[in-house]
């Protein structure tokens, strides 16, 4: 089913049917994970390098308060290391490789790539799952750090957007840097409920999953004010299903492969990387 309303909603847009209005705001998830050694240095430069202004990382803490760009908390799935990442020194997270052999990348190394680039859009997902690892006291500690960071960042024209899973840490913002945008991570779709999730706790930039959202609830979300980032977009069908349901924005784990397609094949599609 999936595969026949892409095919039908291309063929529309080649004929002129369908008229898009929106413009999509895609961006590179981890740097693309299933291309690229996900959160490294030499990801985020290569998806750089083939024109993509979009970006999207994940930002755990160490033991002594140190920030690096790591999705999990446990260490096995992406490096040489074993155990919980926030339960390791900066100097052991040091001595770590991934498991293509790229050194992990701190935070402020990050922060310094992106100072001096213009017109960007940057997602900087805050990890603090389990809670448990982050209590109260070190979840305020580990926000203001990466609060301080993106705002020192020497940039015009950019978008920086502060996301989570955990409404804590987006509370916490919400109360003590009202300046910052927000986007809140919700593992279900565009639907009345997480529509009212977003009233509920102010902030109308949701990140739901494609599977089980429809073109009339993310219409709905719009009236209602609301922001739709769409996810995860594993191939270039996810991409082109989720624009067809109205996404204002796009992860994207194939960012080489999906914008050499859309501009051959696609070149109609309103997308901005």
């Amino acid at each position: 089913m999936k595969r026949l309303i892409i095919t039908l909603f291309a063929l529309a847009l080649a004929a002129g049917a369908f008229a898009q209005t929106q413009t999509v705001r895609a961006f590179s998830h981890r740097g693309g994970r299933l291309e690229r050694d996900e959160n490294t240095a030499i990801a985020f430069q290569e998806s750089w390098d083939a024109g993509w202004t979009g970006f999207e990382t994940d930002i755990r803490m160490t033991k002594d308060g140190e920030l690096y760009l790591t999705h999990d908390h446990t260490l096995e799935r992406t490096t040489d290391g074993t155990g919980i990442f926030e339960e390791k020194t900066a100097a052991e997270i040091e001595q770590l490789r991934t498991k293509k052999g790229n050194k992990m990348m701190r935070f402020d190394e990050f922060c310094a790539w992106l100072d001096g680039k213009n017109n960007l859009y940057v997602e900087f997902e805050m990890k603090t799952k389990p809670v448990d690892l982050y209590p109260q006291a070190r979840l305020e500690e580990y926000v203001e750090k990466v609060y301080k960071a993106v705002k020192a960042i020497r940039t015009e024209g950019s978008q920086f957007v502060f996301t989570s899973s955990d409404y804590r840490g987006l509370r916490y913002l919400q109360e003590h840097h009202p300046d910052a945008e927000l986007l809140l991570i919700v593992s279900k779709p565009i639907c009345d409920e997480t529509i009212a999730l977003a009233k509920t706790t102010g902030i109308y930039t949701l990140g739901c999953k494609t599977e089980g959202t429809s073109r009339e609830a993310v219409r709905k979300a719009h009236k209602e004010g609301i922001t739709v980032s769409l996810w995860p977009s594993l191939t270039v069908e996810d991409f082109i299903l989720a624009t067809y349901l109205g996404a204002d924005r796009l992860c994207c784990d194939i960012p080489l492969t999906l914008r050499a397609y859309l501009e051959q094949n696609m070149p109609w599609l309103k997308v901005v990387y």
